[in-house]
């Protein structure tokens, strides 16, 4: 049977690629490390509005990130694809742990008593600068790592379970970490998230080494960058995927508002806002888990496309909630919808990309969704200065609708892709 066929792709025993120690591994590890990084967003957003009071304050965190962590993607795939990715996975961590200790170190009393919250508030954007460089470099080399630790015919299935570990993960780290505000305050949550990071180090010494494709390690930097943008923007499927999650996130990216409708307008204080911060990562693992069982055998890029309108949906009818179970569900059922555009998108990316190459398609790719996390939560931030908290996230809602209609029309090759 042909190797390529969707048939020989996919495998019907949803614990497939959990069965393989080193899969295994490296998800225990990424959890671990996600969890931590989950917990410190979650802390900054906190951090940085109870230093200035002022919502756009959170949407200058995503920019000062995301700056950086575009301007560096296309150069990290090439120095992915042609470096030993353990190496460059470890290494990426331990420097997130290096931010976590100066953060820490800005906590202190010594640092509250001799500086103004402004200046406390600038260093942290600095300090969040430098991850963004980080980020650039650990993200796609985690979601690199998946295609050389399953066979291909697990793909699918390890690409469920990849999600479905960053998303607990990010559940586990925003709940935690708003609790872990309230009761330890800052500098013990910083405690907590080194430790995390430390933990995750020592997890993920345990995978195997991963050496690049020599004709790779032969490519000019130009060339080698160049190479994985011109495969993506001529791979319609995956292209299509990610404009449309990048459009659809950073419109959604109104959530990053979250911390303003805790303490302001639903005023449930810290430890409910770190549940409404973890609200769309739990109903996105209860997707993951519903897929796991139960893969999506036809029709997904139909369905994917539908999923992102109900997003849309949801963000709409969170910024009109003024009830904290209401905000929360709504929350919860566009998690469910993006796990859904998460997995098909994940998964057409893995089946789609040559091994020598999974350095850059995935730094391409964090150009498009990831990144745009991060630019949403600016765009957030301003629309949020200019037209006030609620209207601004029903506007972003809306527009992730408008995007989706666009899509529809324009976008045929997604529409009807099926894997």
């Amino acid at each position: 049977m042909d190797s390529n066929s969707p048939v020989s792709q996919i495998t019907d025993d949803p614990f497939a690629a959990i069965r393989i120690p080193e899969f295994r591994n490296l998800m225990l590890g990424r959890f671990t490390f996600i969890t931590a990084l989950r917990m410190m967003s979650t802390l900054v957003a906190w951090w940085v509005y109870e230093l200035t009071g002022d919502p756009f304050a959170i949407g200058l965190v995503g920019l000062s990130e995301v700056i950086p962590a575009l301007s560096m993607a296309l150069y990290a795939g090439h120095v992915i694809d042609k470096t030993e990715k353990k190496k460059m996975v470890l290494t990426g961590v331990s420097c997130y742990f290096t931010i976590a200790a100066i953060l820490l170190f800005f906590s202190s009393s010594f640092i509250s008593n001799n500086f103004s919250n402004h200046t406390i508030t600038i260093g942290i954007y600095v300090v969040i600068f430098f991850t963004g460089i980080i980020r650039a470099f650990t993200g796609p080399v985690f979601s690199s790592l998946v295609a050389y630790t399953v066979p291909r015919q697990y793909l699918q299935n390890a690409t469920t379970w990849t999600q479905g570990t960053w998303l607990s993960a990010s559940v586990t780290g925003h709940a935690t970490g708003g609790l872990l505000i309230w009761l330890l305050g800052i500098s013990g949550t910083l405690i907590i998230v080194c430790s995390l990071l430390i933990l995750a180090i020592l997890l993920l010494t345990r995978i195997k080494r991963k050496y690049p494709d020599a004709a790779t390690k032969e490519k000019k930097t130009w060339e080698s960058m160049k190479e994985g943008l011109r495969f993506v923007f001529k791979t319609k499927e995956i292209l299509a995927a990610f404009s449309l999650d990048m459009f659809a996130v950073f419109f959604g990216g109104a959530v990053a508002m979250v911390p303003v409708f805790a303490k302001d307008i639903l005023k449930i204080g810290p430890q409910g806002f770190g549940w409404l911060n973890a609200a769309i990562d739990i109903g996105a693992i209860l997707i993951i888990i519903i897929l796991t069982i139960f893969p999506m055998k036809k029709a997904q890029g139909k369905k994917l496309m539908i999923a992102v309108a109900g997003f849309g949906i949801c963000i709409i009818l969170f910024a009109l909630s003024g009830w904290f179970v209401l905000s929360f569900a709504a929350l919860m059922v566009a998690g469910m919808l993006d796990g859904v555009s998460v997995v098909v998108r994940g998964t057409v990316m893995q089946l789609k990309t040559p091994d020598h190459m999974r350095g850059r398609v995935s730094s391409v790719g964090s150009m498009f969704i990831n990144s745009s996390n991060e630019l949403g939560q600016f765009e957030s931030g301003v629309a949020a200065k200019l037209m006030g908290v609620i209207p601004s996230v029903i506007f972003g809602g809306s527009m992730t609708l408008i995007v989706v209609i666009i899509s529809w029309f324009k976008a045929p090759t997604l529409r009807k892709f099926e894997y």
